[in-house]
């Protein structure tokens, strides 16, 4: 097979990755003193991108910042005061103490470049409503500039992502010149499909696969112990659990991820408390409503207990976005829960 193998759910290509690296690497590596296991040239595809979320009780997704990193890449952002909300973590690898850079994805792609009126992704998109089957669609995010910086602490895993129309469908081609295969390779999955699908639907096509390159898939012998978990868990289970994701309204456009993210600014300095109910009165599509009740939940987890007034919120969320959440907080679990 010449081309990229196709996997139904990114949990498929996720745990396939995971085995291929742990029993079959090609390399040991110890880069920046980070030891690995390492697969060179990985690819697969995703036959329905929506399906961008696993069902692993031992990896425990966190589809909080998820969402987040999705929408300020988004919102073409690179602050730490939103995203650093989320992954205290992603603070280490600002070089200013505010900033990121070349991780803040969304910045390269949704602000105009020097000297340009349009975002990189805007120009993509007015190419495409032009040009029949182009293949110029292409977005790179990995600069030159970035490897004369010493010691850049924050360089991008992201080299560009190809978008490609084709018989009414959408299709994108992801270049990745590195993918840490039990962190990163998750939420770079989640928030680049989110892109596609967004593409999408500003373009009015169908959402087509998605194909990820890896130049280096490698696992950080910090999580081996981890991934031996998950990898053991797939192999007990009878069957996966499957929780259906659904489309992306038609009706998404920019000034729907401006509105969502004035609600997650007032949910995130805790300046107000949202009800199930209230939420569901912000006049949002339940698409990106159940987006809100899960950065409620997550201010409740941070800012407060969660209690029983706070579960309607839980109760509100979708199936799988209430397993997920209740497999990843425990003060989010019901007594019913199995672990």
């Amino acid at each position: 097979m010449l081309t990229a193998p196709d996997y139904p759910s990114v949990e498929d290509a996720y745990l396939a990755l995971l085995d291929l690296a742990t029993h079959h690497p090609e390399h040991r590596i110890s880069a920046r003193g980070n030891d690995a296991q390492e697969t060179i040239g990985v690819s697969f595809r995703l036959t329905d991108p929506r399906q961008r979320l696993p069902y692993l009780v031992a990896r425990k997704a966190n589809p909080v910042f998820q969402f987040a990193e999705a929408l300020w890449y988004l919102a073409g952002r690179r602050d730490l005061e939103m995203i650093g909300y989320y992954a205290p973590s992603m603070r280490a690898n600002s070089a200013d103490g505010f900033t990121l850079g070349g991780s803040a994805y969304g910045h390269t792609l949704f602000n105009p470049a020097p000297g340009d009126t349009l975002s990189p992704f805007d120009r993509v998109l007015e190419l495409l409503r032009t040009e029949t089957d182009s293949k110029r669609g292409y977005l790179p995010v990995h600069h030159a500039a970035e490897l004369a910086v010493p010691d850049n602490p924050d360089m991008a895993c992201l080299a560009g992502l190809h978008l490609l129309a084709r018989s009414g469908k959408l299709h994108m081609v992801c270049q990745m010149r590195a993918n840490d295969l039990d962190c990163g390779l998750l939420s770079d999955v989640f928030s680049f499909t989110m892109i596609q699908e967004y593409a999408a639907v500003q373009l009015g096509l169908d959402l087509g696969t998605y194909t990820h390159v890896i130049g280096s898939a490698h696992v950080n012998d910090a999580n081996a112990e981890r991934v031996k978990r998950v990898l053991d868990e797939a192999d007990r289970r009878d069957r996966p659990q499957h929780f259906p994701f659904p489309p992306m309204p038609a009706d998404t456009t920019r000034s729907t991820i401006e509105q969502l993210l004035l609600h997650e600014h007032l949910l995130r300095e805790n300046h107000i408390r949202y009800s199930a109910d209230g939420i569901r009165a912000l006049g949002l599509a339940p698409y990106w409503q159940q987006v809100l009740l899960l950065f409620e939940v997550y201010r409740q987890i941070r800012h407060e207990k969660l209690d029983r007034a706070g579960r309607d919120v839980l109760d509100a969320l979708d199936p799988g976005l209430r397993w997920l959440v209740a497999h990843r907080w425990e003060s989010c679990a019901p007594d019913e829960v199995t672990r």
